[in-house]
């Protein structure tokens, strides 16, 4: 099975509606009421579509709406039965200081195709396309990774371009990448456009190197496979997580997921930039009008595509 190509357009409204929301907050420091800004224009669209959809990876729990929590349903409830990953503003903090690489971003698969995932932290590995199958192992350690990358890309490990994302906890990650001469990307935030600058004609870099968002590596998963990428991601959980873990059919808590075990079937993947950023350009205010750009895949059409469109205020 595969989903309607005419549901295409109507998630790409999805992400544009709620791009348009939180620009109205860029540079203005409120995180809170960015956030907002996409939530709600984000719903409100989801509703109008004609499909059962069940948030899988949302922002939390129900007690804590107006985000889109997980297990909430959406759409008119007559149509497909839909599986929804949401991050109706990836880059709260991006978009409060007018920084890049801020933008709204949707995942679909039909009933059962994507992980629900906790939210909680998830030690990831991503590399790009046309690469041996199963091919990064978490247990494998930096240098070895590193190695069967480059003996892969048939090229040096000085040659190699690592993304990792800036925080402590990353510092033995740092450490064997520098010995290795391998060139690092430091990110502050943002592990999705971070994960997935490993993808597309040009990538930015060979592979993305750390632990962030559990959400966050779904959303990514689902856009790796429309472009025939790898990740790895292995969930890191207390003991309070575990019981939230549970509650959504989880048991392994060691269980390294790769990406045929987060991904399903039939994918959409839409991100509409807020802040001009390596996915997309950010939202512009021309007056009357906005100009939004989306970068949008759909899996079985085997869709790859940039889409600018414009809506009167």
């Amino acid at each position: 099975m595969s989903i309607d190509k005419k549901f295409l357009n109507l998630f790409i409204k999805v992400t544009e509606k709620a791009a348009i929301g939180a620009s109205k907050f860029i540079g203005k420091k409120d995180k809170i009421a960015a956030d907002k800004g996409a939530v709600d224009p984000m719903r409100r669209e989801l509703n109008k579509i004609n499909m059962e959809g069940t948030v899988v990876i949302g922002e939390g729990e129900m007690d804590e709406a107006p985000m889109l929590y997980i297990g909430e349903k959406l759409g008119t409830l007559n149509g497909p039965k839909f599986d929804i990953a949401v991050d109706p503003l990836e880059g709260t903090k991006f978009t409060a200081n007018g920084e890049p690489n801020a933008f709204s971003v949707l995942a679909i698969s039909e009933r059962g195709g994507l992980l629900s995932a906790p939210d909680t932290y998830m030690e990831k590995i991503v590399i790009g396309s046309n690469l041996p199958k199963n091919l990064m192992d978490l247990d494998h350690g930096v240098e070895k990774n590193i190695k069967l990358l480059a003996e892969a890309k048939k090229i040096q490990i000085s040659d190699l371009k690592a993304c990792v994302l800036k925080r402590p906890r990353h510092d033995h990650i740092i450490k064997e990448l520098s010995r290795l001469n391998v060139t690092i990307n430091f990110i502050t935030d943002g592990d999705i456009a971070g994960a997935l600058s490993v993808i597309g004609e040009k990538p930015k870099n060979d592979i993305y190197y750390s632990t962030g968002g559990a959400p966050e590596g779904v959303v990514v998963a689902a856009a790796l496979s429309c472009y025939g990428g790898q990740i790895q991601g292995r969930l890191v959980l207390d003991d309070e997580e575990k019981i939230r873990a549970k509650k959504l059919g989880i048991t392994d808590f060691k269980k390294k997921y790769n990406i045929d075990d987060m991904i399903k079937g039939d994918v959409i993947f839409c991100a509409t930039g807020v802040t001009s950023g390596d996915l997309a350009n950010g939202v512009k205010d021309l007056g009357n009008e906005y100009e939004v750009n989306t970068f949008a895949l759909h899996k079985s059409q085997k869709l790859i595509k940039k889409f600018t469109n414009i809506y009167n205020k």
